[in-house]
């Protein structure tokens, strides 16, 4: 059973060490309770590229910093179809079900920026909407100011915890 983590650098603006972003997003999701075979992508793109995105799927404008795009609530039943049935004798429809956890989609041009606002680096910008991006997938929101604060105060325990530990950015927008 394992965390598969498929990262790829698709701009060419800012170079990305796309197994660095791998790893970190593979502890996040084990520590938070993420288990069995479980696949999650990890695409970094131009600005371009997260504009469409961002204009296809939530009717917004322009470019963003991060996308989380959730494939699956629960992992959807295994056998043959039609009949649902197992693989064999003596198989449950759970055992061995991949779950498909979904996409975080980052802009690097947008982090930059956001970094130099923030000012931090832009790796830590990065880290930050990685594990941002990962809480999103895992069902978190910060549609209102508690949710907000829950979801914040997760990204600095992780961050703390999995990528370094002085960091001390409140969240997106701090």
């Amino acid at each position: 059973m394992s965390i598969d983590v498929f990262a790829a650098d698709e701009q060419g603006d800012h170079p990305i060490q796309v197994g660095r972003w791998a790893d970190l997003s593979q502890k996040v999701l084990t520590a938070r309770g993420v288990k069995g075979e479980t696949e999650v992508s990890l695409l970094f793109v131009d600005e371009d590229a997260i504009a469409a995105l961002n204009e296809q799927f939530l009717g917004k404008s322009g470019p963003t910093d991060v996308l989380s795009f959730p494939i699956e609530d629960e992992p959807g039943p295994t056998g043959r179809s039609p009949d649902l049935g197992g693989s064999g004798p003596g198989s449950s429809p759970e055992e061995g079900a991949l779950t498909l956890l979904g996409d975080v989609v980052i802009c690097p041009a947008v982090a930059a920026r956001n970094a130099v606002a923030h000012e931090v680096s832009l790796d830590d910008e990065l880290a930050l909407l990685v594990v941002h991006g990962l809480l999103h997938l895992l069902g978190m929101d910060h549609e209102d100011d508690v949710e907000a604060e829950r979801m914040e105060a997760l990204e600095r325990d992780l961050l703390t915890r999995y990528y370094r530990t002085d960091y001390r950015s409140a969240g997106p927008g701090a």
